[in-house]
């Protein structure tokens, strides 16, 4: 494995790790997803260059389309519940009191 690999493995499980137990803001949260993104459409473009295949070139542009998507929908999200709750505190965010 070389070390651009393990950067990729090791950025993409801290991320994990911390939307695993950081959990307490929403921000905190969409943060770590999209630091999760980011390191899969590095590795996603990268990919394309070790194996000299040009078939999937297209692939992180559209992973990237989908993160944008995400990032809209989470923000709004945050927007949303900052307005009706008072803040971003994930414990707040209760679905059974809806």
């Amino acid at each position: 494995m070389s070390l651009m690999h393990l950067s990729f493995y090791s950025t993409f499980a801290l991320s994990s790790l911390g939307l695993a137990f950081h959990r307490t803001h929403l921000i905190s949260a969409l943060l770590c997803l999209e630091s999760m993104m980011l390191s899969m459409y590095i590795a996603l473009s990268l990919w394309p260059v070790e194996n000299q295949a040009t078939s999937f070139t297209l692939l992180p542009v559209l992973m990237l389309a989908f993160s944008a998507c995400e990032a809209g929908t989470g923000l709004a999200m945050l927007v949303a519940s900052t307005r009706t709750h008072g803040s971003d505190h994930l414990h707040n965010l209760n679905l059974l009191q809806c």
